[in-house]
């Protein structure tokens, strides 16, 4: 690894792990406030989803659809961070991380009243962690860069 690469990939790493400090701050306060975060939004959601069904949009958009999406974007930065800061060639961890907090919030969530835990969310959050790690691992190679010919890819 040439002096430039091991300097960016140090960057990259350290700042990797703020960002990740900072996630996983926010991901616990999502996950565990007492009442759902949507909660306020649920009716506007529902409004603008009818609207828009009304304007031709079909009915598989419903706020189950989107609350599975939103649920794949929060986990997308779990694969991001952790195959950042493992490495690309333990690229298995991004997947295997985002679903074990995944399983381990909605253990937790049992115990808050006004939460529900469901396996469709630790699927959504799985699928987010998988996608983070595809981006993060093509990322690496070319952000970090590499000659085809004289260096392993990075992580590797």
């Amino acid at each position: 690894m040439t002096e430039i690469r091991r300097r960016r990939h140090t960057l990259l790493r350290r700042a990797a792990l703020w960002v990740s400090l900072v996630y996983l701050v926010a991901l616990t306060l999502i996950a565990f406030w007492p009442t759902p975060v949507d909660r306020g939004a649920h009716g506007s959601i529902s409004s603008v989803v009818l609207w828009l069904h009304r304007h031709g949009v079909p009915a598989w958009l419903n706020y189950a659809a989107i609350e599975f999406t939103a649920n794949i974007a929060l986990f997308v930065p779990v694969g991001l961070l952790v195959v950042v800061l493992a490495g690309a060639h333990r690229w298995w961890l991004g997947p295997l991380v985002g679903a074990s907090i995944s399983s381990a919030i909605e253990f937790g969530q049992l115990f808050l009243p006004e939460r529900f835990a469901t396996v469709n969310d630790v699927i959504a959050n799985s699928l987010g962690a998988v996608l983070g790690t595809v981006v993060a691992v093509i990322m690496l190679n070319l952000v970090l860069g590499r000659n085809r010919q004289s260096e392993p890819a990075i992580g590797a």
